[in-house]
């Protein structure tokens, strides 16, 4: 039987004309972000099994890939086994996201960076997913952090920053939507929720887009969890309530009425200020928005585009996990692009591409000619492709429109310079 010739699960190949898309759009976002002012950095795949799973990433922590000690012997295996505790056998592991390892960079390198460091990581991450649409192995991040601004400075440079990228991969007319969790722990506290079960309440409102308001208060009884007004001691009727934080906006705190036990008013100020320092984007405020994240500490946001069904990126301040590091507490927020989720909605632009064109050869014609010529063509800034000609020309011309050449054009021994070809449109 065959050996499989199919990735991982999970894991992808590229073709050329689908990696020509990827990489036009990682050059885009490259380099709106160092526009705005921003370095891009590059750390190790793999760190630490005991950093990546130090309590900062969450569930990610879970579907993180261990990467097994050299030298282990038979003992080792069995002690394993016998104490139910497989990362025992890791000492690093592969990163599943950028975040942890960009404080670990931040930590190292503290005396090289400026006071407000702005970073750029692009670079694949790993993760155990279970493979489905939309979920993959590996994929690639697009990571913008600000690390030592404790102001909101750092939010409206984020956001304006990931605007501009999506404007210009035409991904125009997007929502930020924008939330802080102090507003979420009012949100638990005014339901009384226990401190030991308030991450997983969080995880099932999390779920609020997907399965509703009636799914997620049946997800918090099964969970346990019996939300009651912490005011009374009576049942709440989560649902309802869910469905009014849905329809939450900015007048809460208008005077009109009085504002919810739940929002916390300061959180409520400082989004409203983030907001009137954007005029020109469209930003909602949603109560119910999380962040899967556990380390994040106040403010958070996603980017939604209008006629899609999830968000095209997010992320938030996570003032707390460089001090795990360094010893001392260094204000962070940072922002990801979901790359994988938008890069199958862009087409590569015929204005950012480069002429592509093919040479097609006869057998008779002197290797020198088709280096000088193919030169020539390389220097004014073409793309060029040699193809022997073959008996069928027409499938030839077929593969290479299917790679994005654009004309092609015969060149023989009697060929002398580039300006000598005729070239013709392919896919015309």
């Amino acid at each position: 039987m065959a050996a499989s010739v199919t990735p991982p699960r999970g894991m992808r190949d590229f073709l050329p004309a689908e990696k020509a898309v990827r990489e036009h759009a990682l050059g885009v976002i490259r380099d709106v972000y160092a526009a705005h002012g921003f370095d891009e950095i590059e750390t190790p795949v793999m760190e630490d099994s005991s950093r990546l799973h130090a309590g900062l990433g969450g569930d990610n922590e879970k579907l993180a890939f261990a990467v097994m000690r050299r030298g282990l012997t038979a003992e080792d295996l069995e002690r394993a086994a016998e104490g139910v505790d497989p990362l025992s056998l890791a000492d690093l592991g592969l990163r599943y996201d950028l975040t942890v390892p960009l404080a670990r960079f931040y930590a190292t390198h503290r005396a090289a960076l400026p006071p407000v460091f702005r970073s750029i990581q692009i670079a694949p991450v790993w993760r155990a997913e279970r493979p489905q649409k939309g979920r993959y192995r590996q994929f690639v991040q697009c990571d913008i952090d600000i690390i030592g601004e404790a102001g909101h400075l750092a939010e409206l440079e984020l956001l304006t920053a990931t605007v501009a990228t999506l404007d210009a991969l035409g991904l125009g007319g997007c929502v930020i939507r924008l939330n802080d969790r102090r507003i979420l722990a009012g949100i638990l506290d005014s339901w009384a929720v226990p401190p030991e079960v308030r991450e997983r309440a969080l995880i099932t409102i999390d779920k609020l887009d997907k399965i509703g308001p009636a799914g997620v208060a049946a997800e918090l009884r099964e969970l346990g969890v019996e939300p009651t007004d912490a005011s009374t001691g009576l049942s709440t009727d989560v649902a309802a309530e869910l469905e009014a934080l849905a329809n939450a906006d900015w007048h809460l705190a208008d005077g009109i009425v009085p504002p919810p036990a739940w929002l916390d008013l300061d959180a409520f100020a400082a989004l409203r200020e983030l907001r009137g320092a954007l005029p020109d984007a469209a930003i909602e405020f949603d109560p119910t928005l999380v962040r899967g994240m556990g380390y994040y500490t106040g403010t958070i946001f996603e980017v939604a585009h209008p006629n899609l069904d999830y968000s095209l990126g997010g992320g938030g301040r996570y003032d707390g996990m460089i001090g795990r590091f360094l010893g001392q507490e260094v204000p962070a927020c940072g922002f990801s692009i979901g790359f994988e989720r938008i890069v199958d909605l862009l087409e590569m632009r015929h204005d950012a591409k480069p002429r592509a064109v093919v040479l097609v050869y006869d057998a008779e014609t002197p290797p020198a000619t088709l280096l000088a010529v193919k030169g020539e063509l390389v220097a004014s800034g073409t793309r060029v492709r040699l193809e022997r000609r073959t008996k069928n020309l027409r499938a030839l011309l077929d593969r290479v429109t299917a790679d994005g050449f654009d004309a092609f054009a015969p060149i023989t021994a009697e060929t002398t310079d580039a300006a000598s070809l005729a070239f013709r449109d392919l896919g015309a």
